[in-house]
């Protein structure tokens, strides 16, 4: 019985969705703040690409030094993207991500006033702690807030932001080069702390989640949230219908302040609804965020991004102001791009955008790694038409990265997570792609330094040959469909 009536709510869902309404203004402007946030992420990840040079002139650290401090964030994030998880179910999304805000501030400071390499560490760690928090609980909001008609646009946005602050810290790079060596990396690291006051200040004004309100039994609150971001006051009722369903409140309590059934599923045992007890299709469901989320990293991204300016003085750039202008001009096909996804991933499907984002990877690596394998063959010392190539298939690469298994693994992976274990889902699968980011980025020099940077890149393009394969055969597609309904499609 209690099926049928979320049928019959739904039916007014479905023909709304067909004629494509308008955006919902109100849930874009909390997309767009919730997603602001890691803007601080993309910049504290892709700073260090061109301040290592001058960190090392003023503090004499190592290549392996660099390579920890490089990648070593993407580590510490974990705990973060952990912690985030039983933070958001306990004081809920929008106090999450004011939280983050003030971990970013703190983690500015520590480096900009950095001394020696044990506090660069520190403040690492803490800016790493931030990035974690972010990066769970940017897009589980997104996706909780938006109507179904738009949650791909407003998804992607946590992605578009990210590669914002990747460019601004280029452009940071650039402008703070010519400062005096001490002066000027700290500045790139401590410009960092102005962002979080304002992102904390905005954020008040946003609502919180409607799903997390429906799970603290605050229906009257989710209901006005509900209402002001869906596209009709049917498909208002009929998201809260599905919410409740899955929460466990019976369909026929209405009241403003409900008590939420303390079944299992509502206490300490999330971890069990997702391996132990878990359906054949939630087992699903974890595996494809877990594998997704491995390949968006392993295929190399981080390594071209906070390496860049090596990848480039390999291609025969030499100068500072040649190489870190090339870097600005790599970080603005990057967020140029990815607007690509943003707005079409809801009319093409994610799907599509992924097969062909991926293909694009694959051809670009193949590319960059014959044309760094050229110049070592000839010993190509100025910059020629060899080096022009490595641009454009570097430019390519990120632009390929960021049409389609950038941003969208991002989105798919809080999609398809059912609500009652979605928090810890989500930050498992951000623990993942953090570990795999750590990894790749804290290998990469002594990966090119064993088998070549032509093989490093060559290695990148063999996973993101699997990557693709795996995409074809076990992506369904999700676009148009709502959160509650996702479920079904891996249940076939």
């Amino acid at each position: 019985m209690e099926e049928e009536k979320i049928e019959a709510a739904r039916e007014p869902l479905l023909a709304t969705k067909q004629e494509r309404p308008k955006k919902n203004k109100y849930a874009l402007g909390c997309g767009v703040l919730a997603s602001m946030t890691t803007i601080l992420m993309g910049y504290h990840v892709a700073v260090m690409s061109g301040a290592q040079k001058y960190m090392q002139e003023d503090l004499g650290i190592t290549d392996t030094q660099i390579e920890i401090l490089s990648g070593v964030i993407n580590v510490y994030s974990l705990a973060g993207s952990l912690a985030a998880g039983y933070t958001s179910d306990w004081i809920g999304r929008r106090a999450t991500i004011i939280l983050a805000s003030i971990i970013f501030f703190v983690g500015a400071v520590i480096m900009s006033f950095a001394t020696n390499f044990a506090i660069l560490m520190t403040g690492r760690f803490v800016a790493g702690m931030a990035m974690g928090y972010a990066l769970m609980i940017a897009p589980v909001y997104t996706s909780e807030i938006s109507p179904a008609s738009m949650r791909g646009f407003l998804s992607s946005l946590p992605e578009v932001f990210i590669n914002s602050g990747v460019l601004l810290s280029y452009v940071s790079n650039l402008a703070f080069s010519g400062f005096p060596i001490n002066l000027g990396w700290r500045l790139m690291f401590g410009i960092a702390a102005i962002p979080p006051a304002f992102f904390a200040c905005a954020v008040l004004f946003m609502p919180e989640s409607p799903r997390w309100l429906v799970m603290k039994g605050r229906l009257g609150e989710a209901r006005s949230v509900l209402v002001k971001t869906s596209d009709s006051p049917e498909e208002a009722e009929a998201r809260l219908q599905d919410i409740k369903d899955a929460v466990g409140i019976p369909l026929e309590i209405n009241g403003d302040v409900v008590e939420v059934p303390k079944t299992e599923k509502n206490e300490e045992n999330v971890w069990k609804d997702m391996f132990i007890r878990s359906t054949p299709a939630v087992k699903r469901i974890i595996a494809t965020v877990l594998i997704l989320q491995f390949f968006q990293q392993a295929s190399g991204i981080d390594s071209v991004v906070l390496y860049t300016p090596r990848v480039l003085e390999k291609a025969g750039l030499k100068t500072d102001t040649q190489l870190l202008g090339a870097t600005i001009l790599i970080g603005v096909a990057k967020v140029g791009s990815i607007l690509v996804a943003t707005f079409t991933s809801d009319r093409l499907g994610r799907r599509f955008l992924f097969l062909v984002s991926v293909g694009g990877m694959i051809i670009s690596l193949i590319v960059l790694g014959l044309g760094i394998e050229i110049i070592e063959w000839t010993h190509e010392e100025d910059f020629s038409w060899v080096g022009v190539v490595c641009i454009l298939a570097a430019v390519a690469f990120v632009m390929s990265f960021s049409i389609g298994l950038g941003p969208l693994a991002w989105v798919y992976s809080s999609e398809i997570l059912p609500l009652r274990i979605r928090g810890q889902g989500a930050s498992l699968g951000t623990a993942m792609n953090r570990i795999i980011s750590g990894v790749v980025t804290m290998t990469f020099i002594s990966l090119y330094q064993a088998i070549t940077v032509a093989g490093s890149f060559f290695l990148y393009a063999g996973i993101a040959a699997m990557s693709w394969v795996f995409i074809y055969f076990c992506l369904p597609e999700t676009k148009g469909r709502s959160l509650e309904d996702i479920e079904v499609l891996f249940a076939k």
